[in-house]
This record gives C-alpha cells, structure tokens and sequence, in this order.
C-alpha cells in the first residue's frame, strides 16, 4: 500500500490595517500551513520556511498588526499578536484559518518542494482521515514505513510539526489545544498528545502516513532547560492530567528508567522518580482546569 501510495505522490482585538496590497480574488485555500512564531519583524520567515502555498502565521510580539502576501501558489497572512502561549498560538491560527486542510509549523522548520501535494493526495486518498501525521526528512521515524491507524498509546510519539487535520473535523468535534499546557504555560509541554487523545476521544480517525514534509532545526527549546527536578515535576503533572494516576504512574516507571542515560549526568534516579511522582500526587494541572471552569 505503501509503495502505490508513494508511487501516487511521485483572541486578538484591535488588529490594525497594516495591510499589503496583494491583487486578485482568494478563494478559501485547500490547505493552510500554521506557523507559530515570536518577535518577528516582517513576512522573511515564509520564504525561510520554503513555504509556497496559503499559510497562516501567528506572530506573538509586543504589538497588535495584520500584514500578507503573496506566495508561488497562494497567500499568507501575519497577525501579530502581543498574546503569550503556543497552544494560544495554535488556537488562534486554527480560528483565523479559512481552509479544509491544516498543517502545524514552527519557526525552525523548512519544507520539502511537493509538501503541499503530497498532504493533499494523502487526503483525496484516505477520505475518512481525520488527522493525519506526517513524517520528518531529518528526525528518526516512530512508526514503521506504511500507512495506518495511530492510536494511544502510539500517539504518545507523535511530535507537533508532524501534525495535520480538516479543520471542519475539528470544528465540528470542539477540539482544540489545551492552553494550560505546552511553552508559555509554565506546566510543561505534551500539548500535542493532549490534543491527539481529545481527538480519538472525539472519535476522529487518526493515521499515519510515511510522506516526508519538512527538515526540523535544532533551535532552543523554550520550555526545555535541561533534566532538572522541575521538568520531571512537569512530565509527571502533565501525564497525570491527561492520562489519569494510574497509566501516568506506569509511564513514570517506565520513562524514568528509559531515560537514564540522558539524564544520569544531571540528576540521580532516585530525584528523577521522586518528582515525577510528586508532580502526579500534586496533580497541578487538573486543579487548574477546575478553577477556571
């Protein structure tokens, strides 16, 4: 199946009018690639980005603007932003977006040439799809090198720039990204599989298709600083809140023994398990959650 498939692909307020004229008449696009990114002075990372058709870039800054242009085959859009938070960032460009198809970017990525066919005829060719998550030219894959079904706890090696879906699914489920988690939140990341497990929850159709879509760079992190008490506090309180105590307790097992070759330098065994675990007893997130409801 595989090999056919190959063969088949050979809330802002107040925005001001800081519009770029661009002639002609856009009808909605098929799809829109959303790019979330900070402090940017103008429109250069489209082109860094190689991102030839429609995009929509969210730009968290420390003014409120709205500029586009033109692209090879569609048009992007800038709004900028003085909002903090990536999934605040997702969110916003899943709302500003007009199109059947989105795609998840960064500001460190750079796409392949026949990205944009290649996720449209994964669409046309698995019609019940949902989301669909693509594969990285630079980044090991995580699934074997076929077409299928993701579900968790497959899902739980699925990174955020790998991630696409119809936006009408979306809409119509009520999923979004949960903005107490990822960069900016203070809590940690895994936004992505919070998001992946509300959409199987949903009952959307998940898969995984072998197309490489982009290069990833290896730019900071801004929620990463090393494996310190407070990031194995943040993994166990994530875990917990989108996993519940129990499988989260399992995976805290399991995660801080595969783990320890990466850490052993930075912090003991017996520290790591113990926040981890303090971060799932404290259960900080859940607590959030309610508090705000």
């Amino acid at each position: 199946m595989v090999q056919y498939f190959n063969k088949f692909l050979t809330n802002q307020q107040n925005i001001s009018s800081e519009i770029l004229t661009v002639e002609g008449d856009f009808d909605a696009a098929r799809l829109e690639v959303l790019v979330s990114c900070m402090h940017q002075s103008g429109m250069d990372i489209v082109s860094e980005s190689n991102i030839t058709g429609s995009a929509v870039v969210i730009n968290q800054c420390d003014k409120s603007s709205y500029c586009e242009m033109l692209t090879k085959n569609g048009r992007a859009r800038m709004f900028s932003t003085t909002a903090r938070g990536l999934t605040v960032s997702r969110n916003e460009a899943i709302r500003r977006s007009n199109a059947e198809i989105c795609l998840l970017c960064d500001d460190d990525e750079v796409f392949e040439e026949d990205y944009e066919s290649g996720i449209l005829k994964a669409y046309d060719k698995l019609s019940d799809a949902d989301v669909i998550i693509f594969k990285m030219t630079n980044r090991k894959p995580s699934f074997k090198d076929k077409i299928q079904r993701l579900r968790f706890p497959k899902t739980m090696r699925v990174s955020s720039w790998q991630i696409s879906f119809r936006r009408e699914s979306l809409l119509k489920s009520g999923v979004r990204f949960d903005e107490l988690l990822g960069a900016g939140s203070g809590n940690g990341a895994e936004e992505e599989l919070k998001f992946l497990c509300d959409c199987e929850k949903a009952g959307l159709r998940i898969y995984y298709v072998p197309f490489k879509i982009a290069f990833v760079g290896h730019s900071g992190s801004t929620w990463f600083n090393g494996y310190d008490e407070k990031f194995f506090y943040n993994r166990g309180s994530t875990t917990r809140y989108i996993l519940g105590a129990f499988t989260a307790s399992l995976y805290a097992l399991y995660y801080v023994v595969k783990k320890r070759e990466k850490y052993k330098g930075s912090i003991s065994f017996a520290c790591a398990l113990k926040a981890i675990f303090k971060g799932i007893k404290d259960n900080k997130i859940y607590k959030l959650s309610k508090q705000g409801s």
